[in-house]
């Protein structure tokens, strides 16, 4: 009997790039009713990096991208597609994966953006495994990329201290697999949305509303009850369409929102906080680029190794929530 194979998306390669500067909580003390300690107390985040004047979400990406590149060994040109989960690009359009395309040289590949903020990334990588199965293309960059300190109001203490900029990037390869779930690539995917909830996180303008980018209005406590559901909600349906439960779970690598929801989380999954890829204390909330970069800095850190099994949920702005199942 012959043995079956199926395309795998798996993850060649990988890497991130932060802004030079650093913004501690103290920062915020200054100009807020505010302090380290009571930011630190309801999220976790000690410290996040803003983009420069002049710095752009397609110059963090491209940092990102190239750092991939390096890391994969591989040359732009062997890249057929290039996707970028933004809700901050430079321009309405054209895309930020477009502009990364013509910096990076990637003279063969199509590009595009994808928008479902903070599951942003969930949602490319579910996409681009689609395409890589599909067989439209055989290597495929996947990029989260934010500048959320350009829609900030620096007068709401309750969101202003929560996000920051950076860009993490995969570079994911179609290779055959058995079918099995001790494949490398990506296992499976669930993706969710919910138009009902959007007033509980959203930015107030628009193009075709005001003319204006808008700033970030929140509603955190509902958002945080609506999150620890839906994340564990996600992850578990992913791991039972890949056959596989949360106590074979090597790694849960989260978005980087707010400890108290990752630890929620983990908790209902019934995994260890050993067992989670935490950066929110460095990073705070950089929105689609957070997962990516968290999976760069576990992996340069030694954590992550090749065969572990990983979960990877997030839930932003929409609702729209998800996760992927993948092995490293």
């Amino acid at each position: 009997m012959t043995q079956k194979t199926v395309t795998r998306a798996v993850v060649i390669g990988y890497g991130h790039y932060l802004p030079e500067r650093v913004v501690p909580n103290a920062e915020f003390a200054a100009t807020l009713d505010t302090s380290d300690d009571w930011i630190v107390s309801r999220s976790g985040i000690e410290r996040r990096h803003f983009a420069a004047e002049g710095e752009f979400t397609s110059h963090l990406a491209i940092n990102a991208a190239r750092s991939a590149l390096a890391n994969a060994g591989i040359e732009a040109d062997d890249l057929d597609a290039i996707l970028v989960a933004t809700s901050t690009p430079d321009l309405t359009f054209p895309s930020v994966a477009t502009m990364v395309q013509a910096e990076i040289g990637a003279n063969r590949a199509f590009g595009f953006d994808v928008q479902a903020v903070c599951a942003g990334f969930v949602f490319a990588l579910a996409n681009a495994n689609a395409l890589i199965v599909a067989g439209q293309a055989k290597r495929i960059m996947v990029i989260g990329a934010e500048t959320f300190s350009r829609i900030m109001d620096w007068t709401d203490r309750s969101t202003c201290v929560l996000f920051g900029d950076g860009a993490g990037a995969l570079i994911l390869e179609g290779q055959p697999g058995t079918g099995e779930t001790s494949d490398r690539g990506i296992l499976s995917a669930d993706l969710n949305s919910d138009g009902r909830f959007r007033e509980m996180l959203y930015v107030d303008g628009g193009v075709s509303s005001t003319g204006t980018s808008g700033k970030l209005r929140m509603q955190g406590n509902p958002l945080f009850r609506q999150a620890v559901e839906k994340l564990t909600s996600t992850a578990e349906t992913a791991l039972e369409r890949a056959g596989l439960t949360s106590a074979q779970v090597d790694w849960i690598v989260p978005h980087q929102a707010n400890i108290r929801i990752i630890q929620g989380t983990a908790k209902k999954m019934g995994l260890s906080m050993d067992n989670v890829i935490v950066t929110v204390q460095d990073h705070g909330n950089t929105s689609a680029a957070s997962i990516p970069l968290a999976l760069s800095v576990g992996a340069d850190q030694g954590k992550l190794k090749q065969g572990d099994l990983i979960v990877t949920e997030a839930i932003g702005g929409g609702l729209a929530w998800g996760s992927v199942v993948l092995r490293w």
